[in-house]
């Protein structure tokens, strides 16, 4: 970030600039129908200035991608390896952190879901590569939490729906927005509620019928 001398506000430099074109342009057509002219005119700059930063189409997404799956596990790993909190308190902390991430980032499940759908086997490399949920605390908790239970539970189900519960809303959110027909401002109010409220339908989803926890 730069100032602006006559605003005194913070101003994208030229790589960003050209960076947040293209997540722009990626998340609109796709990787395989970008082109480097896409981005350098959605950027405003030309061709060769956006060669000069980043050479090539692929750098620019191998750039953006690594950021962006950097977002998503910032700050996380503490979270979710801290042997002092609880099953219950490790998800309220991380339904707080994922749903303020991605007030301040709403595009990121968008842009995430285009990579998936064009290079599934490239993106899950990546993820591979960032971290191993297996060999973390939470994953620990999660299997014995689902051990003590009086039904079968593969704790992999309690990831998925906190994922579902937790960034469905924002991948969704032009269409909630326009069929329920709110502001960007009531959706994220909407969205701060759900921090309170995922940790208790998660806690929710491992009552059996009988009612034990």
């Amino acid at each position: 970030m730069i100032e602006d001398k006559k605003t005194g506000q913070s101003a994208l430099s030229t790589e960003e600039q050209i960076k947040e074109a293209a997540k722009r342009v990626f998340t609109r057509k796709g990787y395989a129908a970008t082109r480097t002219r896409d981005i350098a005119e959605e950027a405003g700059h030309n061709l060769a200035l956006l060669n000069y930063y980043f050479r090539s189409k692929e750098k620019l997404f191998d750039i953006i991608m690594l950021e962006n799956l950097q977002l998503f596990i910032s700050d996380v790993m503490g979270l979710i390896n801290d042997t002092n909190t609880t099953l219950q308190q490790k998800v309220e902390l991380l339904a707080g952190h994922y749903i303020d991430m991605l007030i301040e980032n709403p595009g990121l499940p968008a842009f995430i879901l285009h990579a998936v759908n064009t290079g599934p086997e490239e993106l899950v490399a990546k993820v591979t590569k960032a971290h191993n949920l297996q060999d973390t605390c939470i994953a620990r908790q999660w299997a014995e939490m689902a051990a003590t239970l009086t039904f079968n539970l593969n704790p992999i189900h309690l990831l998925m729906n906190f994922v579902g519960l937790t960034i469905f809303p924002f991948a969704a959110s032009p269409i909630i927005k326009n069929k329920i027909g709110i502001s960007d401002e009531q959706f994220n109010q909407l969205m701060r509620e759900r921090k309170k409220l995922i940790p208790v339908w998660m806690k929710a989803m491992l009552v059996n019928n009988t009612g034990a926890a």
